[in-house]
């Protein structure tokens, strides 16, 4: 069997929206003028908290809390299927990998359990992931720890795990992990940062990169 680990904000829904509106509130909950959005993007796939720490560093412990509460507050608000909606041929990508029977996917995201959950129900995507790995139990990416406990939920060797994504995070995540990264050229890091950081494709869109783990999984 092989496993295909999936990134989600900036790899399989296109957040930026919902992302920068809700830090925009946080910031003006704490009292902070909010940031520019290339700003906020460039840290999406980190831990809520790491986030906040590297976009506000001079704000006290309790200022960062409160940023990180009033997020997670516009987060919760926010109408899922309109606001973060699945990049076109995400669908189709997942159906043709989890139709192949030596093919497994997990998801190991920055986001909180909570926040994925609540994208898996509103896309419709419950029981497709064999495991599911979030921030809440794991050190933020690039630490490898998320996306190994996904192989071993998965039950496959590293060599033959696979970790997508749109981040340098996650392709630096699938190197500590002994995982093969495949990169993404529609998120929110530009390519040379993911080829940089040694992934073994940046696929330019969702065929594209179907075709590439099916090649990687002969």
């Amino acid at each position: 069997m092989r496993l295909v680990v999936f990134d989600v904000d900036g790899t399989l829904v296109d957040s930026q929206h919902h992302i920068c509106r809700a830090m925009d509130m946080a910031f003006e909950h704490a009292g902070l003028t909010p940031l520019p959005r290339p700003q906020i993007l460039g840290i999406v796939g980190l831990s809520l908290p790491v986030a906040v720490a590297q976009l506000a560093p001079e704000a006290d412990p309790p200022t960062q809390a409160r940023i990180v509460a009033g997020y997670r507050a516009a987060f919760q608000m926010s109408r899922m299927t309109e606001e973060a909606p699945l990049f076109p041929g995400a669908m189709a990508c997942l159906d043709g990998l989890s139709a192949r029977d030596d093919m497994l996917l997990a998801v190991a995201t920055g986001k909180s359990r909570r926040g994925l959950d609540a994208m898996i129900e509103a896309h419709g995507l419950v029981g497709r992931f064999v495991s599911l790995q979030t921030a809440d139990d794991h050190p933020s990416k690039p630490h490898p720890a998320m996306l190994l406990a996904a192989i071993a939920e998965g039950g496959v060797e590293a060599g033959r795990a696979a970790m997508v994504g749109d981040t340098s995070f996650d392709i630096e995540m699938a190197r500590g992990a002994g995982a093969t990264g495949f990169g993404v050229a529609w998120g929110y890091h530009p390519a040379a940062a993911l080829e940089q950081a040694g992934a073994a494709l940046v696929a330019p869109d969702f065929p594209a990169l179907t075709a590439a783990i099916e090649d990687w999984a002969q």
